[in-house]
């Protein structure tokens, strides 16, 4: 049941001498040492059934049960028992102490759907799991949540003290995986003052609308209210449950879907929820309570700011803009200033209990953040749990205006030479080496990756240019943008490094030799491939015995027009400077960066023979001007839409040829009959183009008015 809950033992060891405190299921010896190898692409991470208030009460209720003596540690069952090798991740909860505020998030941080399959068995025999079940093992976290009774008293630097045992003692079990600290509220500045004491644990800071704002809100006159007097205070206790209500009246109105009787009835009963609940929570705690939590929160708001500056950890601040308890905003800007390792995301319609919304993916924020690790250091090649359902259809609504406008239409050529509609020519084991050309912008990699995921279940690792990982401090996560779904994906600096740990994984990766180069190409430069001389990237396939399929794509020269540049540097710096924490700045750069579709006036050449413009570029690129060394963003101008076609070609395959890997010339001879077939593929696409009824997006529209919106997904197209 998604409501009960594992008490944990009340006592806890000294770190000095550290024994478990929970039961743990040790690891398998066919789960391998990367915990996110054998998650499948598209698994369920359970924020697609929204969950209610009745659960939520059910769960609250299920907790009170053991709502007596010290703080404790507890496992919520959503999450499945701890698998060894998985980061901890401790839960701190705010100021009312429960600590069911990740509710909404247990199944998609703990566990998939299906492991429950494997612990059923696990206790009978490992070899009788059959084989398709054990790649369904996996957990991102082990949850662990606190729990403080409403009766207890332990004093801010006990419960500072008890946190800190926890981490001591996970630390000295194993020094080279990290442990997260999630805080909401009151438990945010605990997190923050764990951090301050312990510089030299690897700890990574999650805040959900911190304290530390808290001698700035109204709740600091009520607190100075409750010294000076003497009477009964019960009009108090809203006023300071509300900081843990307001997500459950949330998940209330959320539950409304149109106006009609039975809607109407069934919201005035689940708003009616939070109230009995606030009601039962009355009955269990008296005024002596309250002041004693005010006097809590106070005084971690005080322990918290004065020890910022000695904070080393990476910190994550999710602030609400909506909220009315604490000014969110403005604090998540003084941790970002103060922190040096501090990211904040902004939600501009989101309340105080930001997870307890529906739509608030806090698993997706931590991997688009670029903080998911489960070692000393993130590594891009294994620190990736796939695209689950919930980030695909994410990413379908981030990119819904690339398809509508460019109906992205996909060949494969099988083993036999024919070209059919689809994937099903690629081939399904790896390791794969996806090449072929970009086009400008790279506008045809999103529609690529996603369909890799959506028929084949695939995650399609692209090598992707170092400047589309820049370290952002600040951002709108009003949804994910360009820059998240870059990670979300599976993308990793093109590196050879890199290249080479992904091809030793048996991965699928997506290399395009042009590079950005060819992405940010010259005007008249349009379907044409701008290659190295170097035949690396066949080499390494050989040494793992890779299968390359070469692809062409078109259709830039359908849906743009290039009038000019501005060098790269210049806006990587732009990016990083502008204060993206107003939503509409965000989705201005992201519709300017990737939902316009355009012809190259102006080229590098046309800019650089401008004095002037001549003079900014070499300024800003520390007065190089060679192309080899300087990018220019291209400025474009959009054009009516057409169409863009992929064709990939017959699969070469290279195992058990290692005289490619020795001998440089054969491995050449494999290169330049990789480039031919490219080139062979885009001169097909252009002539066979023409004869495509539909390429042009009016003669779409009119089919998709039609026979209705779901023949997007299969719009006619010539017959190859």
């Amino acid at each position: 049941m998604a409501s009960l809950t594992i008490p944990l033992p009340i006592t806890h060891p000294k770190p000095q001498n550290p024994k478990p405190l929970i039961t743990r299921i040790k690891k398998p010896p066919f789960i391998r040492s990367s915990l996110t190898k054998n998650i499948e692409p598209l698994h369920d991470d359970g924020y697609m059934t929204s969950k209610g208030i009745k659960e939520y009460r059910d769960a609250v209720t299920e907790s009170l049960r053991f709502n007596e003596g010290p703080p404790r540690w507890f496992c919520p069952v959503d999450c499945g028992p701890p698998i060894e090798g998985s980061p901890i991740l401790l839960f701190l909860p705010g100021v009312d102490g429960i600590g069911m505020g990740l509710f909404m998030h247990h199944k998609a941080l703990g566990r998939n759907s299906n492991i429950w399959n494997y612990f059923a068995t696990t206790f009978r025999s490992y070899n009788n799991i059959q084989s398709d079940r054990r790649t369904e093992i996996w957990m991102i976290f082990e949850v662990r949540s606190m729990h403080v009774p409403f009766s207890d008293r332990t004093s801010f630097e006990g419960l500072l003290n008890f946190v800190e045992d926890m981490v001591k003692i996970e630390h000295s079990r194993c020094q080279d995986k990290p442990i997260y600290l999630l805080g909401h509220c009151f438990g945010g500045c605990l997190a923050l003052s764990v951090a301050a004491r312990n510089p030299n644990i690897d700890l990574i800071v999650l805040l959900t609308n911190p304290a530390t704002s808290f001698d700035r809100s109204w709740l600091q006159l009520l607190l100075k209210t409750l010294r000076s007097s003497f009477c009964q205070m019960n009009f108090a206790f809203p006023s300071v449950l509300s900081l843990s209500i307001d997500g459950p009246l949330k998940l209330a109105l959320e539950n409304i879907d149109e106006l009609t009787l039975q809607i109407l009835d069934k919201f005035s009963t689940n708003f009616v929820s939070p109230l009995i609940l606030l009601s039962y929570l009355v009955d269990n705690i008296s005024n002596e309570t309250i002041s004693w939590k005010l006097k809590l929160l106070s005084l971690a708001a005080d322990q918290a700011n004065s020890h910022l500056h000695a904070i080393k950890a990476e910190v994550l601040v999710l602030s609400s803009c909506m909220a009315s308890f604490l000014p969110n905003r403005d604090e998540g800007e003084r941790l970002r200033k103060l922190l040096p390792k501090c990211k904040v995301y902004y939600f501009e319609n989101r309340g105080h209990n930001i997870l307890m919304e529906n739509g608030v993916h806090l698993c997706s924020i931590i991997k688009g953040a670029g903080l998911y690790r489960h070692t000393k250091h993130h590594a891009y090649v294994t620190d990736f749990p796939p695209m689950t359902t919930t980030e695909l259809a994410a990413a379908d609504k981030m990119t819904k205006a690339v398809y509508l406008a460019t109906s992205p239409v996909m060949f494969s050529t099988t083993e036999d030479g024919e070209i059919v509609r689809g994937l099903s020519g690629v081939p399904n084991d790896g390791p794969i080496l996806i090449i072929g050309n970009h086009m400008l912008m790279g506008l045809d990699m999103m529609p690529l990756v996603l369909e890799f995921i959506r028929e084949k279940r695939v995650a399609l690792r692209s090598m992707a240019h170092p400047i589309l990982f820049m370290n952002r401090r600040e951002c709108s996560s009003e949804g994910h943008d360009f820059f998240d779904f870059v990670k979300l994906s599976g993308a990793v600096p093109a590196t050879n490094r890199n290249l080479y740990r992904l091809l030793s994984e048996k991965s699928c990766v997506l290399l395009y030799p042009g590079g950005p180069h060819e992405a940010l190409h010259q005007k008249g430069e349009q379907h044409k491939l701008l290659w190295p001389a170097q035949p690396e990237f066949v080499r390494m396939a050989a040494q793992f015995g890779a299968t390359i399929v070469p692809f062409g794509v078109v259709g830039e020269d359908d849906i743009c027009t290039h009038i000019g540049g501005v060098p790269l540097q210049g806006i990587s710096n732009w990016y990083k400077d502008t204060n993206f924490s107003n939503k509409s700045s965000s989705t201005k750069a992201h519709s300017g960066i990737h939902k316009l579709i355009t012809e190259v006036l102006f080229d590098y050449d046309d800019l650089m023979s401008n004095l002037f413009i001549r003079q900014m570029i070499n300024q800003s690129n520390h007065g190089s001007e060679s192309r080899d060394q300087e990018l220019l963003f291209p400025c474009i101008r959009p054009k009516i839409p057409g169409r863009f076609y992929y064709l990939f070609g017959k699969p070469i395959s290279l195992e058990g040829k290692m005289e490619v890997l020795k001998d440089k010339e054969r491995a050449k001879e494999v290169y330049l009959n990789i480039k031919s077939e490219v080139e062979s593929m885009i001169s097909f696409l252009l002539k066979k183009r023409e004869e495509d009824d539909y390429r042009s997006i009016f003669r779409r529209m009119q089919h998709e008015a039609a026979y209705g919106a779901a023949s997007s997904s299969q719009m006619p197209t010539f017959d190859p």
